[in-house]
């Protein structure tokens, strides 16, 4: 009976080996092929004029122009603990050297960018703007210099808008 045991253990053992072989074997020299989905990240829409513009639609791209390292990070941790949504974060290679906080615009009074002024510390004489120097893909574009004094403790995240703004709202796909 030992025998028999033994020889029925060995035989669903070597059945076992040779099957995962063969299938690992053909994964291993399998085409690829297109194992990606692409699905859209974000939803193309429009907040009208008149609507509230809320924080969780605006990206946010914020580069270090202090000698802090990690303060572009630690900025957009906490911008997005005010729900917005973190872009690019880097050194900054701008022109734009500011004390505290620079923000680079054409349009100072896109409330996208009122939005993103209002989160800072800083009185708004304080807030620099420029012409943007930086490419990034989307979003508004954030330099903060040495004298960096954080944000406000309640800082608003929505904004009247005084006209139809274009975003992107974040699109998450259910398993």
């Amino acid at each position: 009976m030992t025998t028999v045991v033994r020889g029925l253990t060995l035989t669903v053992a070597l059945a076992i080996f040779v099957v995962g072989g063969f299938t690992g074997f053909q994964l291993l020299t399998a085409d690829a092929g297109d194992t990606e989905t692409t699905t859209a990240t974000c939803k193309n829409t429009v907040v009208p004029s008149g609507s509230e513009l809320a924080s969780n639609v605006v990206t946010v791209n914020v580069f270090n122009a202090s000698t802090r390292s990690g303060l572009a990070n630690r900025v957009v941790i906490d911008l997005q603990k005010n729900g917005f949504l973190g872009g690019t974060i880097g050194n900054s290679t701008s022109a734009a050297k500011p004390n505290r906080v620079a923000i680079l615009t054409d349009d100072p009074d896109d409330p996208r960018v009122k939005l993103v002024a209002a989160q800072f510390k800083n009185d708004k004489n304080d807030i620099e703007y420029a012409a943007p120097d930086v490419t990034v893909e989307s979003g508004i574009i954030v330099i903060v210099g040495d004298n960096y004094r954080g944000l406000k403790d309640e800082a608003t995240t929505t904004i009247k808008s005084d006209r139809d703004i274009k975003v992107c709202v974040p699109v998450v796909p259910l398993p």
